[in-house]
């Protein structure tokens, strides 16, 4: 039988800048609480409020990652400055506003991310579970590269879990 690979992708919690506030940091440590899943590797991008998010989620699961915490800032993106002139200019805060303004931005990031999606995948063993901290919009553009499936925008500490099961995809909210 063969078992699935999990990556849960989830958005930082409330920041100010680089770092998580207050509300940001119950909000974290409450998720962290509620967390069931065992984690073979949870993954920060790189941004400080991505991984203090990420250490928030840990002080409240209470238990241990097999795998530990690992950066990989393949999760993001180079051009943010891009992405923030299209959300500054975009009548909406979801892939398809950002579309309207700069397609070359959406399509070359989606290719980028997805790849990188794609190979924290494979890099999994069977039945194996990531988690993986970062932004939006860059998380959703990810999942669209990979799975060619446009999500909502992801709030604070929400976001989507994607299940590969031989060599199929499939996306899943999770709050």
């Amino acid at each position: 039988m063969v078992m699935a690979r999990t990556v849960d992708l989830r958005r930082h919690t409330d920041a100010d800048g680089d770092v998580l506030t207050p509300d940001g940091v119950r909000a974290a440590l409450d998720i962290g609480r509620r967390l069931e899943s065992s984690y073979d590797t949870m993954i920060s991008s790189g941004a400080q409020r991505a991984t203090q998010t990420l250490a928030c989620f840990l002080a409240g699961m209470g238990r241990l990652v097999g795998g530990g915490v690992i950066v990989n800032s393949g999760f993001r993106s180079s051009v943010e400055e891009r992405w923030f002139d299209a959300a500054r200019q975009a009548r909406g805060k979801d892939l398809e506003a950002f579309r309207q303004i700069d397609p070359e931005l959406v399509e070359k990031e989606s290719a980028l991310l997805g790849g990188v999606l794609r190979a924290r995948l494979e890099s999994l063993p069977e039945g194996g579970r990531a988690l993986v901290v970062g932004h939006s919009p860059t998380t959703e553009a990810a999942v669209l590269g990979l799975t060619g499936q446009i999500v909502p925008p992801i709030a604070k500490g929400a976001g989507v879990r994607v299940i590969e099961e031989m060599g199929r995809y499939r996306v899943e909210p999770i709050e």
